[in-house]
């Protein structure tokens, strides 16, 4: 007697075409058969050939399962489902005493289940308990014989003592997901977690349990997901174990446990609600799961924790009552009224209420549901709605992985391809399907939306979901991460879901990883808002690991927004002070406090703090590490300051420098002071530093070095120092000016302080560190170039004792003050100029420095006017080239309008300069406006109170070429139109 199919029931064949060729195919297929009979007795029965007529038109992967073992596919046909799912795991059981025998049975056995559960569904033979029930208990059975295969075949090598039983390996696999539940979906991976009791197992050689424990798993593994000639079992992850990224693939219960109780998440939990025991020692996966009961059902859930689990719905909430839920090319598990809304609300509250209600520990969703409306906890209605719409979208599920055996939740995104679902469905057409669907959706998502309603959200502003529970990027998350601004989305996800981990100290306790949850929305826009989002976001990576802890900080996070934007700027927009708040995170409590973003202090008063600071050093090595404390947290104050827009470019140049000039000042006279305890001194100190470039004339970036010279005078007579180690005195400087450069540019724990040129000094590299004042005069007299001339110009004396100083500062300006040939003059200037312009041509309008009428070339201008009429108008000398400027234009020595458009060009190009070096790493010749992130464009365009980056790059261009027009008035044009020099002419 035939098993009566309800061909009623059947759904239509989609495609006719296909119909007649599987058919045909089935014919030949038949009459190679060692009895044709029975596949032309199946065609020619009327159930029969219904069933073959939706496979053959309906599913492309269906029907090569039927043709693959006509066969079997009668017996089906004849029997019925569950007589033939016997004979399928009969077949697996009697062919498991060998490795190789096993996964050609296991493969087989697959795919017979696979064509019962689907006739089974299709047909409406069994409902959908009994068809997710088959394909689990089939999946269970092959992890079984797979198991204890991979454990016996160790014992036959001889590393496993187990008497021929597989159990006293003391392995326990855990089925998590839809295969604990008992509800796995037709083309499910399965979800394992692979634990192995110490205690049990009699261990043969010297690689240990573990290692031997890891070799059965990747067995097992293999013998399920590795594809052969035959095909393959189940696709199997492991990912779902304790911490997979430094895990091995089979773990302790102890070292479970302990990872658990420790550091385990609130997803975990939700994930152990679904655990069960599936293969090897059973015994031991259910002692492992009552030892962490109370990890997973807690009795008393604090208010943090239930934060936490509502913390975890709102990630996944995307624009609530926003948008519209559509049908085609949506998800149906991920997307929005999908299945995994309707799992969330059963174990989101199974977590909170199932340790004082044990009734609710209900592994299955519909069961849970059931449950919680039995507790009350849902009403009746909506348990059977959602339960309802649960199997409803199941059912689709299960359609779209029958028709290619493709693990996919994404229903067609056009119309001929839901038209074909709608007809595996049973539907006469797309219409109805289509409209069922939204149905479903709507109501899933109603009630979902109304999980924790009064709790505030904490999806991305203007975004989606942010998702980063579990082991695999939610696909929503990366969209919304991609919309944010970040480009590696994938890089994001992998850095925000380890902060769980419990790896570093600030988010070791439970404390810190639930409020860590509450602020990643707002943590995430921040940094998205930054110049860089991607760079920002492992800046911040970095902080979290070196703090050392993360409570007060996150608290303080939550309770002041403004402090989580501006730690995000600096992650985003200021590289250097970023890395150096990652490795002094104590700094924020000095951000907090009310004098950080007070008007940055003045020379003097910077001197007065670090000379205190340094008075407590106990030793060299102190001294060293004060100052580098100091003065990275000064310029991490003053960056801070300019980011924030709380002192403009110009001012931070001026603190930066003043701060250089205060350590260079102090460690001087220390090293000196340290100095002459050995070797004596000449009456007293008398070496001077003189700063040049930048800090000479107070224009210090967030990147500069220093550029320095050293200047000694001794009385005449004086041939050696009066110490116990007496040097003459060019050893001695030199020594002295030595351990000074040393003190300034040695790494220590605390990093470095300055990068030093000394290039600037009379003879440049090849003459000595540090000159005497008579050598000094006696060089520029005789010696220096033109353009050693015009680099003193910014030369100003920032170290030694007032005597000293004077001397120096009165040597210099006796240099710049000397009558000068004007021809001779202007020709070197044009010369030097066109030179650089040969051998250094600009990148872009960016190279403020290089491009015809940038820095340079305003530099060029200042400096030539100083050197030519200094002899005349001593006042006109200013290391500030914008005061010098002034000067020169108030002497009548420069032309208003042409000094307006030098002033005008070098203030935009050193503000924007200023904030670069801040703000990018590398050199902002390099720029690219059309590549830079949104943040930094506005960041730039505050600069010259434009609206847009292209605005800001008009300016540059227009500046430049005015600032241009003038160098060549002044020194280009003129220069063109001397008489060729003499012969005899002296050297630039």
């Amino acid at each position: 007697m035939t098993f009566p199919w309800p061909t009623t029931a059947l759904p239509r064949p989609h495609d006719g075409e296909r119909r007649r060729t599987y058919r045909e195919r089935w014919r030949e297929r038949g009459e190679r058969c060692a009895d044709p009979s029975v596949a032309r007795d199946m065609e020619a029965d009327s159930q029969g050939a219904a069933l073959l007529d939706t496979l053959f038109g309906n599913s492309p992967f269906l029907s090569e399962l039927a043709l693959s073992d006509p066969v079997f596919t009668a017996l089906l046909w004849r029997q019925g489902p569950s007589a033939a799912t016997g004979v399928a795991l009969e077949g697996m059981k009697s062919n498991s005493s060998d490795t190789l025998s096993l996964r050609t049975s296991l493969r087989q056995a697959k795919r017979r289940v696979a064509l019962v559960t689907a006739l089974a569904d299709i047909a409406g033979v069994w409902q959908l308990v009994q068809v997710t029930g088959t394909l689990s208990h089939f999946a269970e059975q092959a992890l079984r014989h797979a198991t204890d295969r991979a454990l016996l075949d160790l014992e036959a090598m001889g590393q496993l003592q187990l008497g021929g039983d597989a159990a006293a390996a003391g392995l326990t696999v855990l089925g998590m997901g839809k295969l604990g539940a008992g509800e796995l979906n037709y083309s499910s991976d399965i979800d394992l977690i692979v634990l192995y009791d110490r205690e049990l197992p009699a261990v043969v050689g010297d690689d240990g349990l573990g290692a031997k424990m890891v070799r059965a798993t990747r067995a097992l593994v293999g013998s399920m997901s590795e594809i052969t000639a035959d095909g393959y079992v189940f696709r199997t992850d492991l990912r779902l174990r304790p911490d997979p990224g430094s895990t091995p693939l089979a773990i302790s219960t102890i070292a479970a446990e302990t990872y658990y109780e420790s550091v385990g998440q609130n997803w975990e939990r939700a994930a152990m609600i679904k655990a069960r025991p599936v293969a090897g020692n059973i015994e031991v996966g259910d002692a492992f799961l009552r030892m962490l009961r109370p990890y997973v059902w807690r009795k008393h859930l604090d208010f943090a924790a239930i934060h936490d689990i509502h913390s975890i719905k709102r990630q996944i909430d995307a624009h609530r009552g926003t948008g519209t839920v559509k049908v085609a090319g949506h998800n149906v598990k991920l997307g929005r009224g999908g299945i995994r809304e309707i799992e969330f609300f059963v174990q989101t509250q199974q977590l909170i209420y199932g340790g004082r209600n044990p009734a609710l520990r209900m592994r299955g969703t519909v069961g849970g549901l059931n449950a919680l409306a039995e507790a009350g906890l849902i009403q009746d209605k909506v348990a059977r709605e959602l339960a309802e719409c649960y199997g409803f979208l199941r059912r689709v599920e299960h359609r779209l992985q029958m028709v290619d055996d493709r693990q996919t939740h994404v229903l067609p995104a056009d119309e001929a391809g839901l038209a074909a679902i709608a007809t595996f469905m049973g539907y006469a057409g797309g219409e109805p399907f289509a409209a069922d669907l939204l149905r479903t959706f709507r109501t899933v998502e109603s009630h979902y939306a109304r999980l924790f309603e009064d709790a505030p959200s904490l999806a991305a502003p203007g975004a989606g979901s942010l998702v980063f529970t579990g082991i695999d990027a939610d696909p929503e998350t990366l969209t919304t991460l991609t919309d944010l601004g970040f480009r590696e989305t994938a890089v994001a996800w992998q850095i925000v879901s380890r902060w769980h981990h419990g790896r570093y100290r600030a988010t070791q306790t439970a404390r810190a990883r639930e409020l860590l949850t509450e602020l990643k929305p707002a943590l995430l826009k921040a940094l998205a808002a930054t110049v860089d989002p991607d760079q920002a976001l492992l800046r911040f990576d970095t902080l979290l690991a070196n703090l050392p802890a993360g409570v007060q900080l996150f608290s303080l996070f939550k309770s002041n927004p403004s402090l989580l934007d501006l730690v995000a700027r600096i992650m985003g927009s200021a590289p250097r002070i970023a890395n150096h708040l990652a490795r002094r995170p104590i700094l924020l409590d000095s951000v907090l406090s009310a004098d950080f973003l007070a008007p940055l202090p003045d020379a003097e008063i910077l001197a007065a703090d670090l000379g205190r600071i340094l008075d407590g050093a106990g030793d060299e090595q102190d001294l060293l590490d004060f100052a580098r404390r100091w003065t990275n947290d000064r310029r991490f104050q003053v960056g801070v300051h300019l980011l924030s827009g709380a002192v403009t470019p110009r001012d931070a140049a001026r603190a930066y420098s003043d701060v250089a000039t205060a350590v260079v000042a102090e460690l001087t006279t220390r090293v000196e002071a340290l100095f002459a305890r050995q070797h004596g001194g000449f009456d007293g100190p008398r070496m001077a530093v003189v700063a040049m470039g930048k800090l000479g004339s107070r224009e210090m970036t967030a990147t500069s070095d220093l550029d320095l010279m050293f200047v000694y005078d001794i009385p005449e007579g004086l041939e050696q120092s009066d110490g116990a180690r007496p040097l003459p005195p060019p050893q001695y400087y030199t020594r002295l000016s030595q351990r000074v450069l040393n003190a300034l540019t040695v790494q220590t724990n605390d990093g470095a302080l300055y990068e030093v040129d000394m290039r600037l000094r009379p003879s440049g590299n090849s003459g000595p560190i540090a000159c005497s004042l008579a050598a000094f005069d006696a060089y520029q007299a005789t010696q220096a170039w033109t353009w050693e001339h015009m680099a003193l110009c910014r030369a100003r004396v920032i170290a030694g004792s007032p005597a000293i100083r004077e001397r120096v500062a009165t040597a210099i300006e006796g240099t710049l003050r000397r009558p000068r040939d004007a021809d001779k003059l202007l020709r070197d200037v044009a010369d030097m100029r066109a030179r650089v312009a040969t051998h250094r041509p600009p990148k872009g309008p960016w190279d403020f420095k290089l491009i015809r009428g940038g820095l340079f070339d305003v530099d060029f201008v200042v400096q030539y006017l100083c050197l030519r009429h200094a002899a005349a108008h001593p006042g006109i000398l200013r290391p500030d080239p914008l005061q010098a400027l002034a000067q020169l234009e108030q002497a009548d020595l420069v032309a208003v309008d042409h000094a307006d458009r030098l002033s005008r060009a070098y203030r935009l190009f050193t503000d924007l300069q200023g904030l670069m070096r801040l703000a990018i790493d590398g050199s902002e010749a390099d720029f690219d406006e059309a590549k830079a992130p949104e943040g930094l464009r506005q960041l730039l365009v505050k600069v010259d109170g434009v609206a847009r980056i292209e605005d800001l790059k008009r300016q540059v261009i227009l500046a430049a070429e005015m600032a241009y027009d003038v160098f060549v008035a002044i020194i280009e044009k003129p220069a063109a139109a001397l008489p060729a020099p003499a012969p005899a002419e002296d050297k630039a």
